[in-house]
């Protein structure tokens, strides 16, 4: 399934493959785990917000626009 020229199976996928490898960093108890896991919290938060946004709100505002763009370019 593509959307603006983006594929959604391999958007979600790279966002998911991120995610997984962020997981250990989530769950750590040794040493600096602390510390780690204040890293990783934001850099979970960014990679589900980021592929969200990639792959359904900027489409939404995007079609908007253009169809916008088209009706004003029509009244011209």
């Amino acid at each position: 399934m593509y959307c603006l020229g983006y594929n959604y199976s391999t958007a979600t996928l790279v966002g998911i493959i991120a995610l997984i490898g962020l997981l250990p960093l989530l769950w750590a108890t040794g040493t600096g785990a602390d510390v780690m896991k204040r890293i990783a919290a934001p850099m979970v938060g960014g990679l589900v917000t980021s592929t969200f946004l990639t792959l359904e709100i900027i489409p939404v505002i995007y079609t908007y626009w253009r169809v916008w763009q088209l009706r004003r370019s029509k009244s011209v």
